[in-house]
Order: structure tokens, then sequence, then C-alpha cells
């Protein structure tokens, strides 16, 4: 079944929006096997967002990534990678669509709350980049059953 790395952001948790934003994603029947707080090191931040490090706008993500602590996960389930980034909305809040997460609590390109892997590549390197593998619990919780038939896993 397919995973995907998802972390909630410093805007996030200073908010004291973390509990919500795991709550929708557990509500909508996605798994969670990892979860850790930590604080993003400017050395980790390069590592993460390698694509964006020379670009004009890199240094005032990693100054907003390296502010405050984080909580990195992982979320398995059907679909998850387009599942979450659907439940997400728009990069920027002020565009994304209202019932998305960034189109109900965000008003920032930025400070959008949370990031979320956008395919199958980049979820694997995430993941390996904030967990081992034995800190990724694969687990069947009794109700699982009740959130897809069984032709759908």
């Amino acid at each position: 079944m397919e995973r995907t790395f998802v972390m909630f952001k410093p805007d996030c948790l200073e908010r004291g929006l973390l509990g919500r934003m795991v709550s929708r994603f557990e509500e909508k029947g996605l798994r969670l096997l990892a979860l850790k707080m930590l604080r993003v090191t400017p050395a980790l931040a390069k590592q993460h967002y390698a694509e964006h490090v020379e670009k004009p706008f890199y240094p005032q993500l990693e100054e907003f990534i390296t502010g405050a602590p984080v909580v990195a996960t992982v979320f398995q389930g059907p679909e998850v990678i387009r599942v979450v980034r659907d439940m997400l909305g728009a990069t920027s809040g002020l565009k994304a669509a209202p019932g998305t997460i960034r189109g109900d609590f965000s008003s920032s390109r930025q400070m959008n709350l949370v990031h979320a892997s956008d395919s199958p590549e980049s979820a694997a390197r995430e993941i390996g980049i904030y967990f081992c593998a034995d800190e990724i619990l694969d687990w069947d919780p009794t109700l699982a059953c009740w959130l897809q038939a069984a032709g759908e896993v």
C-alpha cells in the first residue's frame, strides 16, 4: 500500500492546529505509521529542500522551517499521495478551495501549515530523510476492514 511523508510546519504547531490536522487525515481513513517532533536544522532544511536551495526565496524558507519545531509523519492508504495533496488544497492558502486544509486555515503561500510529498519518489526520499526503517510501524487497526473494501486495498 502507498505511503507518503507529511510534515506539519512551524505555523501549524505555533497556532495549535496539529491535533486538528492529524485528525482530518485519520478521519479520512489514512493510517498513521510514524510520527516525531523535531527542530529542522539548516543542514536538514537544505537536504529536504535541495531543489530550492539556489532559488531566491530559499533563505526565507529556511528561516521559517528552522524557526520552530515541526512534526514529521508517515501516512499510508490507497492513493495516499494524491489524497493528502487533494486534502491540502493549492499551495497558497489564498487560492486553496474552501473545505481543504489550506483553504480553511491558511492565508499564505509559505505559511501553509503542511508539507506533503508530491510523488512516490519524493515520498521515499523524504521518508528516508526523517525516519529509519525501525521507526515506521506497519500495523492494521481493528477497524481497518470498515475503511476500504477488500478489493480496494
